[in-house]
């Protein structure tokens, strides 16, 4: 009779057990991240890649950027999944420490091992990519010899080296001016617009690759 009770206890501490389990694992944090969305595909595909997720969170009234690079592999592509509600204030300083652990890692480096930002296609209802392998990123203003295009929060303008024109015509003004001298561009972005709005810009910056190849960093964050 006491070998019977005895069992009994053990099912019953092994059934609570179960059911603290359970709980444990319903109550945990769903986490979801809100890509940003364009109207165009750069990548549809990529292969043999390791995800990494930026999530929004909120503690109290403050808003933090929680990475989570558990999956991530240094000798694959990496896809950055970044909630598109972030500022670039929170983002683009957990990219660099990324971007920098990646770069250092001589003992697993490919040399053909990308970066991509993912961001999804809501015209080819499909997710796609955006590579930034080779963007050097820094926090502020670059040295006055640069040309800089600069995208302030939620403006309709983009400034070409200070003068304001409209989003819609600042590449075709670009390349319709006469320039004695190839000039290197900088770009720099509000570090308090959504990264949502970063992606667009990018998207929109893509005609410009080639001027600005040969100085680093490429992209300013002020």
């Amino acid at each position: 009779m006491k070998n019977n009770t005895i069992f009994l206890k053990i099912i019953k501490m092994k059934y609570f057990s179960l059911i603290i389990i359970f709980l444990l694992f319903s109550c945990e944090e769903k986490k979801d991240v809100l890509l940003p969305k364009s109207n165009v595909t750069i990548v549809k595909d990529v292969q043999d890649h390791s995800p990494i997720y930026i999530f929004f969170k909120t503690v109290g009234k403050d808003t933090i950027a929680e990475v989570n690079r558990k999956s991530s592999i240094i000798s694959t592509n990496w896809i950055l999944n970044i909630d598109k509600r972030l500022p670039l204030k929170l983002v683009i300083p957990e990219v660099m420490k990324l971007q920098k652990k990646k770069r250092d890692d001589s003992a697993h480096k490919n040399e053909n091992a990308e970066n991509y930002y993912s961001y999804a296609d809501s015209i080819g209802k499909n997710l796609a990519f955006l590579p930034f392998t080779e963007v050097y990123y820094a926090i502020g203003k670059p040295q006055s010899k640069f040309y800089t295009i600069s995208f302030k929060k939620g403006s309709y303008l983009v400034s070409l080296n200070g003068f304001q024109i409209k989003k819609t015509e600042f590449v075709k003004e670009f390349y319709a001016k006469k320039y004695e001298v190839t000039p290197n561009v900088i770009f720099l972005f509000d570090k308090n617009m959504s990264y949502q709005e970063y992606i667009q810009n990018k998207i929109l910056i893509g005609k410009f690759k080639g001027f600005n190849v040969d100085e680093l960093p490429k992209e300013f964050i002020f």
